[in-house]
């Protein structure tokens, strides 16, 4: 046995409260009432495992018509932040592991992650374009303040002169800003802070490791107060949950100095479905049906809509509601349209390769 049954007790720090099992797995549990009397013991709180992994590559290549995203890595596998909406939980369970407490709890960091990225930065027919980091999971999650993977990353895309991207939800991105202000003065550098709602205590449900909402909005001021070109990411809506607080994070994120905006609503896919109604079913049983209902309407009447065009966005009236409000609000607040991002990629400098000679004839 891999984890143990679900749970029907919330637990505290932890977004999932439950271990579902992956769709690989052959075993499947189920809770029985067995009679005795008194209410439900709370469920356990797991501690964060974090296994130190060799990786084999590191670069991700994506060709998704929908995502603006051709290159990527993630220092990690799974994500203490424990957002129980995220898309990458299903990710897990490639692992043997649950996409429920599994990802959020047993973690994995690349630690040989910036000498991978060297050798591949350094191959003579690599073609530069910008690499995101947080595509999959937060290159900022807690553990980060221990492994320092992701500061490596940018350590060695500084040396190289490589345009990068960074999606957070963390407020740790501000230990770097002296990496990240050398690079945005060469026009290298966008970041992305993604801010669902405006409530902290539906935060701390919601995504219970992640910064609190008015410190990523902090986390926005310094960036720009750096020079750091920056924006905002609603992301992702979730209908009559987190949607009534779209105008007022596009106002004061603008107000903080963001310059570019963008969105997504909630997708279900694979075993996130299940994790998600968990979880409503907990936080908001009077409005868990009302929710999914409307996230179906937006999907085709499915829980999920892999197509490339809609996957994002939606589609439905409910969708094109969205689609109006963010549209009015970022006019009328004065963003930028998020695809105008332009890094310079002509200052590449391959690294040099090991030798050695050493640096005797440099």
């Amino acid at each position: 046995m891999n984890h143990p049954p679900p749970s029907s007790a919330p637990i505290k720090g932890r977004g999932a409260a439950s271990n579902r099992e992956g769709r690989f797995e052959t075993t499947r549990y189920e809770a029985v009432d067995d009679g005795w009397p008194g209410e439900a013991e709370a469920a356990p709180r797991p501690a964060t495992v974090v296994t130190e992994e060799r990786a084999r590559s590191i670069i991700s290549r994506n060709d998704s018509p929908d995502v603006p995203i051709e290159q990527s890595i993630n220092p990690y596998r799974g994500c203490e932040h424990g957002c129980i909406y995220c898309y990458a939980r299903p990710s897990h369970a490639y692992l043997n592991l649950s996409p429920g407490l599994d990802f959020e709890t047993r973690l994995f960091a690349k630690t040989n992650a910036a000498d991978l990225l060297r050798r591949e930065l350094a191959r003579p027919g690599y073609r530069v374009r910008p690499i995101n980091l947080g595509a999959n999971t937060d290159p900022y999650q807690p553990i980060e303040r221990r492994y320092r993977i992701t500061r490596q990353i940018l350590e060695v895309l500084l040396a190289c002169r490589h345009p990068l991207t960074i999606v957070t939800k963390n407020a740790l991105i501000e230990r770097d800003l002296d990496l990240l202000v050398p690079l945005a003065r060469a026009n290298l550098v966008c970041a992305f802070v993604s801010v669902t709602s405006l409530d902290n205590r539906l935060a701390a449900r919601l995504e219970p490791r992640a910064s609190a909402p008015h410190r990523r909005l902090a986390a926005i001021a310094a960036l720009a107060a750096a020079g750091v070109p920056c924006g905002v990411l609603v992301a992702p809506i979730i209908p009559m949950l987190t949607d009534r607080w779209l105008e007022a994070i596009l106002e004061r994120a603008r107000a903080a100095g963001a310059q570019m905006a963008g969105y997504t609503v909630l997708r279900l896919p694979w075993e996130l479905k299940d994790l998600v109604r968990e979880w409503l079913e907990q936080h908001f049983p009077e409005r868990a049906e009302h929710v999914l209902g409307l996230v179906r309407q937006m999907r085709g009447g499915r829980d999920n809509d892999p197509r490339f065009g809609t996957r994002m966005r939606g589609e439905g009236p409910f969708a094109e509601l969205i689609r109006q409000r963010f549209a009015v609000a970022t006019r009328k607040f004065g963003f930028a349209r998020t695809r105008s991002l332009a890094l310079d990629v002509a200052q590449f400098r391959p690294p040099r390769p090991d030798s050695p000679q050493g640096d005797l004839f440099a």
